[in-house]
């Protein structure tokens, strides 16, 4: 019993709900009686649980199996982007000095300093150049034919340098590749892989070497007969095998890449939270990239380790630039994976997504304006924003998947604009006032 004279407590009045906070429990509401009423046996919840999981490990699990068959399918069989990965290979210094020592070595196989020097000096002591002065010659004719080897060293390197060279080095690297698809495909005419190998013919620039040393006045090179010297650019171990494999590869990277976007749509539909699931695929899928990251490292140690030392620096060089675009695609889908994570997180049931949710909405609310913001266009919009959202989401997807060479930067750019053109539709799509809504008013 209540003493007299005291003084009564008053319960504090209820705090006003808004517009969107009452939205927000009438959902939860409708949400729990939905799972009350209609309970889904757990056994049938368990199977699609796990048969999600194993889909969307798989998936992950494929996702560098089909990067990597894509990727060298594309340096197989497609020319032009096999010349945009190796072209770059004659800007590299390692490798300028190697093609120099290569093509500095063939001239000198077949143009003797040394024995023209020596014959040079014995024409003089033919034509009665005194004994003592002869004898003097002959011991400067080493020095000369070293110098003449370095004119030659340095001219070749100029050259190699030159602008010039890079173009016939694209031709060459063109026909070669042309011939080496020609063979793998066994569409070749007259092609022949000599012990297995395929061989880039340096014919060319061996002409364009003799040319440059004879316009700077050495037309000793003119003894240069055509040769046609060469390095291995590829091997073949068994030509009817590298076929098979260049067949399969072919298969492979056309299907494979659609397998593992079916394995990761097909588990997160059937998984129990999706948003969970899609959280799970997005991760998955930037951690398996960076496995493949990880594995292209070690190869590159080994395939280092395999070569002499004086050959490491061009081999480290001309790998970094052979799977550049390799790279490339694996931090492409690393960035798609973390996208895809933010966005099942951000969607999702968590209390933090929630929130986060609610705090958007409601800066949303309070920026739209009175009742003159609501014009023909946003009236529109409210009554379209359920496929507004999924054109946004769909155009977004196309535009990714249409890309010519889509990159990290590139994922982040669409996800951006996606979140803006989102934001635009709720912006538009909410009405444009919306009263408090006192707590005792909602049922």
């Amino acid at each position: 019993m209540t003493q007299l004279g005291s003084p009564t407590v008053q319960p504090a009045p209820a705090a006003a709900l808004t517009a969107d906070e009452r939205s927000e429990l009438l959902r939860l509401r409708r949400e729990m009686a939905e799972l009350q009423t209609q309970p889904r046996p757990r056994t049938k919840r368990r199977w699609r649980s796990l048969v999600a999981v194993v889909l969307i490990v798989l998936g992950c699990v494929l996702a560098p199996v089909a990067g990597v068959a894509v990727w060298v399918n594309n340096q197989v069989s497609d020319t032009d982007r096999f010349v945009r990965t190796m072209s770059p290979l004659v800007d590299d210094p390692d490798v300028q000095a190697a093609l120099t020592n290569r093509l500095t070595t063939t001239v000198f196989q077949y143009v003797d300093v040394q024995g023209i020097a020596d014959d040079a000096v014995d024409a003089l002591g033919a034509q009665g150049l005194p004994p003592q002065v002869v004898t003097r010659l002959e011991t400067l004719t080493p020095t000369l034919a070293s110098a003449v080897t370095g004119f030659v060293r340095d001219r070749i390197a100029q050259l190699v340098a030159s602008d010039r060279f890079e173009r016939v080095w694209d031709q060459a690297i063109t026909t070669a590749h042309r011939q080496l698809d020609a063979v793998l495909s066994g569409d070749s005419q007259g092609v022949v892989v000599r012990g297995d190998a395929v061989f880039l013919d340096l014919a060319p620039f061996i002409d364009l070497a003799k040319e440059r040393l004879s316009q700077a006045g050495l037309t000793a090179v003119d003894l240069v007969p055509e040769v046609h010297p060469s390095v291995e650019i590829a091997k073949a171990d068994t030509l009817v095998r590298a076929q098979s494999a260049y067949t399969a590869l072919d298969n492979v990277a056309r299907v494979l890449p659609w397998v593992v976007l079916l394995l990761f749509a097909v588990g997160v539909y059937l998984a129990r939270n999706r948003f969970r699931a899609l959280v799970g695929t997005g991760l998955g899928l930037a951690l398996s990239m960076v496995v493949l990251a990880a594995a292209i490292l070690v190869a590159r140690g080994l395939l280092v380790g395999e070569v002499p030392a004086a050959a490491a620096p061009a081999t480290a060089s001309g790998f970094d630039i052979v799977v550049t675009y390799l790279r490339l695609g694996l931090r492409t889908l690393l960035v798609l994976g973390l996208v895809l994570a933010l966005a099942g997180f951000l969607a999702g049931r968590s209390d933090t997504a929630v929130h986060f949710r609610r705090s958007v909405a409601r800066r949303l609310h309070e920026t739209r304006g009175g009742p003159a913001a609501d014009g023909p266009v946003a009236t529109w919009v409210r009554a379209h924003v359920r496929g507004l959202r999924i054109g946004a989401v769909a155009v977004a997807v196309l535009v990714f998947v249409f890309l010519t060479q889509p990159s990290g930067i590139a994922v982040l750019v669409i996800a951006t604009g996606l979140l803006v053109v989102l934001a635009v539709i709720e912006f538009l799509g909410r009405p444009a006032t919306a009263p408090p809504v006192p707590a005792d008013a909602v049922p």
